[in-house]
């Protein structure tokens, strides 16, 4: 059987620091993998925390963990070998689930904001609105849509000619599209307005919701403006963050950008190291209510 290797040529100097990348990038895979699982097990014991907003925060914080589990093994066991190879069919999977991932991101980070705008501006109506099947319903689309839409361009391209095998990243991304002899303008057109429908409106969507947040918390006395601060301002952090990260990713490696291989690199290892470790640590930091459960349990431990 015949398989088709792609040559990933993105690593800068890796035969001078190879156990210095695989160093760095073991312990940031421990710490996504700790403080991740650490505050989705406290949404999970602790009955206080069985709303929806910590419920849609647990499930990014999860989407964390198998977007960097994506990523990081293959990642690290490259940085131990000699060549840094991987079949055609493995990177159009592994380009798939990166980017699944990342527009669930977004989806869920949509989700919270909807949540968030019920919880202040239909106080009254939220127990009603935002019901166990609801949120259920929000989790399930949050996969289930972004996988639908990427799914599409990737078979379509699966049996697509190449005409090179050197792709300039350190895993499979947006720059899978330079192997190919002949682009398919339909293909083309389809991933645009995948990306306008999972990621662009979604992030629309986002950014209106919270502006109408803050002018109902405006409207409103003191308690409602510092609710809304203490559960938006985390939300808005996390998504600033990914989406300028999000954006280098979309913008600058698909058009091919002529930057340097080292900012390249830097820039990369920033989107796969950033957002898995800053999620945790803004909500676990901000939440009020997740920080109120961190604290004791490290009280505990440090007891013991």
């Amino acid at each position: 059987m015949n398989v088709t290797y792609i040559n990933l040529s993105g690593h800068v100097e890796l035969e001078k620091y190879r156990y210095v990348y695989f160093s760095i990038m073991v312990i940031a895979y421990i710490l996504i993998l700790s403080s991740n699982f650490t505050v989705v097990c406290l949404v999970v014991i602790h009955k206080s925390l069985h709303e929806p907003m910590y419920i849609f925060i647990a499930a990014l914080l999860i989407n964390s963990i198998l977007f960097s589990s994506s990523i990081y093994p293959k990642l690290l066991i490259d940085f131990l070998s000699e060549k840094q190879i991987v079949s055609y069919e493995a990177c159009l999977i592994q380009a798939f689930t990166f980017y699944t991932l990342s527009c669930s991101e977004y989806l869920l980070l949509a989700a919270m904001a909807f949540d968030r705008f019920v919880s202040i501006s239909r106080p009254l109506q939220y127990h009603m609105i935002m019901r166990k099947r609801t949120v259920s319903v929000f989790l399930v689309l949050a996969w289930f849509v972004p996988a639908c839409h990427i799914v599409v361009p990737f078979i379509g391209n699966a049996n697509s000619k190449l005409c090179s095998f050197t792709l300039r990243g350190i895993f499979c991304n947006n720059s899978v599209h330079h192997l190919f002899c002949v682009a398919s303008r339909a293909l083309l057109t389809y991933g645009l307005v995948a990306l306008f429908n999972i990621a662009v409106f979604p992030m629309v969507f986002i950014l209106f919701t919270y502006t109408v947040i803050l002018i109902v918390a405006y409207r409103s006395c003191g308690d409602v403006r510092k609710k809304a601060a203490q559960t938006c301002l985390p939300h808005l952090m996390v998504l600033i963050n990914y989406s300028s990260l999000f954006a280098y990713d979309m913008i600058i490696v698909r058009l091919e950008s002529d930057i340097s291989k080292a900012v390249r690199f830097v820039m990369t290892m920033c989107i796969i190291m950033c957002s898995p470790l800053f999620n945790p640590v803004i909500y676990g930091l901000k939440m009020k209510e997740i920080y109120k459960h961190l604290r004791r349990l490290f009280s505990q431990t440090r007891g013991k």
